[in-house]
C-alpha cells in the first residue's frame, strides 16, 4: 500500500459463465478460475449456485438473486458495481446465461454504460441436443420456450411450422405433452423431431422420429425433468406435386382449428404444402365465406 492508500481498482466487467446442465464435471477450469475471482455473482437460485461452487471448492463470493422479476434492477446494481472496479460474473440454473434465461438485460446495460462484457463459454442444452438429433444442423433457429397461450402462441407455432431452418424448443415437463400436439396440429404428423430429456444426466433420455410418434411416446409416460425439442425445417416445395383446393382448404381450417389466426394459417399451410401463399389464402378466404353462406 502505497502513502496516498489503496491502489486503486482495475477495470471491472461483466461475465457471462456457463454452468453444467446436470453433469456438474462439466465445469471447465477457466469458469471455476472466473467465478473464484469474482466479486459477486448473480444468479437463479443461491442454493443451487452455493451446490456448484462447492463442489468446486469455492468460497467467500457474494451471491446475489437475479431472475425475470428483478432482472432490471439487479442489472443497475450489477453495473455499477463493475463500472467501480468489481468483477461481476453471471450464471444461470444450467447452461448459457442470456439464452432462456436471465442475463440478457444486464448486458444490455453494461454495454450501455460502457462496462466491458465478456464469456466462459461452455455447456448449452440447446446446441447439445441440436448437434445430437440427427437433423439438420447447419442453419437452424433457438425459440426457447413457446409462449404459454393465446394469439401469440399460435402465431409462433404457425410460423415454426413455416420455417425452413431446424428449430430448438425448450420446455417444462408439465407442458411437454402439449407442446408436442400443438406441433403436430401445426407441423404434420410426419414432420421429424427429436426429443431429448435430462441431456447429461443420469437419465438422459432421447427418441427421435415423426411428431406423431414423439407425441404418442411422451403420452405413454409421465415426463419428468428437462426437456429439448428439436423440429426439422419445412419441407421444400415439390414441383408438379401440388394440393388440391379441397386439401388447401381442409390444411388452413385444421391451423385455424389448432387457434393460429387466418394470417398464421395461410403462413403454415403455403410452406407445409409447398403452394404459394396466394392459394392457401384464397383457400381462406373460401372458408371464410362459406361459413358466412346461409345453409
Amino acid at each position: 500500500m502505497s502513502e496516498h492508500g489503496p491502489p486503486a481498482r482495475g477495470p471491472g466487467r461483466v461475465v457471462l459463465v456457463a454452468t453444467p446442465i446436470g453433469n456438474l464435471t462439466d465445469l471447465s477450469p477457466r469458469a471455476v478460475e472466473t467465478l473464484a475471482g469474482a466479486d459477486l455473482i448473480c444468479c437463479e437460485d443461491t442454493r443451487r449456485t452455493r451446490k456448484l461452487l462447492t463442489h468446486a471448492g469455492i468460497t467467500g463470493v457474494r451471491l446475489v438473486t437475479m431472475h425475470e422479476h428483478n432482472e432490471a434492477a439487479m442489472a443497475e446494481r450489477a453495473v455499477a458495481e463493475a463500472a467501480a472496479g468489481a468483477t461481476v460474473a453471471v450464471v444461470s440454473d444450467a447452461g448459457l446465461p442470456g439464452l432462456s434465461d436471465p442475463g440478457e438485460r444486464l448486458v444490455r446495460a453494461a454495454v450501455a454504460a460502457g462496462v466491458e462484457v465478456s464469456v466462459v463459454p461452455g455447456p448449452s442444452a440447446g446446441v447439445a441436443a441440436l448437434v445430437a438429433s440427427g437433423l439438420a444442423s447447419e442453419r437452424f433457429c433457438f425459440e426457447g420456450f413457446l409462449p404459454r397461450k393465446g394469439g401469440e402462441r399460435a402465431a409462433r407455432l404457425a410460423a415454426l411450422a413455416a420455417e425452413p431452418r431446424t428449430t430448438v424448443v425448450y420446455e417444462a415437463p408439465h407442458r411437454v405433452a402439449r407442446t408436442l400436439h400443438d406441433l403436430q396440429a401445426a407441423c404434420g404428423d410426419g414432420r421429424q423431431v427429436a426429443v431429448a430429456r435430462e441431456l447429461t444426466k443420469l437419465h438422459e433420455e432421447w427418441w427421435r422420429g415423426t411428431l406423431a410418434g414423439a407425441v404418442a411416446w411422451v403420452d405413454a409416460r409421465q415426463p419428468r425433468g428437462e426437456w429439448v425439442l428439436v423440429v426439422a425445417g419445412a419441407p421444400a416445395a415439390v414441383p408438379g406435386a401440388a394440393a388440391s383446393d379441397d386439401e388447401l382448404r381442409a390444411a388452413v381450417a385444421d391451423r385455424l382449428a389448432a387457434g393460429a389466426d387466418q394470417r398464421g394459417a395461410v403462413a403454415a399451410v403455403a410452406a407445409s404444402l409447398g403452394v404459394p401463399r396466394r392459394r392457401a389464402y384464397q383457400a381462406a378466404v373460401e372458408l371464410r365465406r362459406g361459413a358466412r353462406s346461409p345453409d
